[in-house]
Parts: structure tokens; C-alpha cells; sequence
């Protein structure tokens, strides 16, 4: 599902890179540092511990933890700009600036436009 998501947010042009998964990828050649890329230094000890076995796996993991730390700060600052947008359609209707009927119109819009 994630990689779904992840796809969507790359194609709909939302996706927040915080960290590059190709840097990740290519870090993990180097000893551990694939896994302190992605904040994982008790990964990276043990990848340094086992160099040079560990390249078979530390750049997938570098590669892996850097989508997982961009597909979790995406999906976080998308859930903020939604529930942001849904306390002003609140505000609103509270305020009476609209009506029940565009309330309901409203929110269903803005729950489509974060529905991923």
C-alpha cells in the first residue's frame, strides 16, 4: 500500500523528498553509511561490523529507508494541510458564512483532494 501511495504522491507532484533514495542506495556501498543516511546509526555499526558482507544489503537499505522517511513526512504534511483546511470549512459553517449543504459539498472535496 505504501508504495502505492508513494507512486501517487510522485505522480500527483506532492511527494516531499526530504532524503534522496539514489544517494541512500549509494552511500550503503560505503560501509554503514547507508543506514546513518536514513538515521539509523545502530544499523550502520553493525553494517560497519560486517563490511564487507554487508554491501549486499545496506544500499537497499539506504535506498528503502529514504522513500520511508519522504513517504512518512508526505503523508504527515498532507494529513496537517487537510485537517488545516477541514477546521476552516468548520469555522465557516460555525460562523455561518455558509450553509450545511456547502459544508457537506466542501469537506467531501477537500477529503477527495487528500484521499490517496
Amino acid at each position: 500500500m505504501e508504495k502505492r501511495e508513494y507512486a501517487a504522491f510522485e505522480h500527483d507532484g506532492v511527494l516531499i523528498e526530504e532524503k534522496n533514495p539514489t544517494v541512500g542506495a549509494v552511500l550503503g556501498i560505503l560501509p554503514g553509511f547507508g543506514s546513518f543516511y536514513v538515521g539509523e546509526p545502530g544499523y550502520g555499526i553493525i553494517n560497519l561490523l560486517f563490511w564487507p558482507v554487508s554491501i549486499l544489503w545496506d544500499p537497499v537499505s539506504g535506498y528503502d529507508g529514504s522513500k520511508s522517511i519522504n513517504y512518512d513526512i508526505t503523508k504527515y504534511q498532507l494529513n496537517k494541510e487537510k485537517e488545516k483546511k477541514l477546521t476552516i470549512l468548520a469555522d465557516k459553517l460555525t460562523t455561518n458564512q455558509i450553509n450545511s449543504n456547502q459544508y457537506i459539498v466542501e469537506k467531501t472535496a477537500i477529503e477527495q483532494q487528500y484521499n490517496y
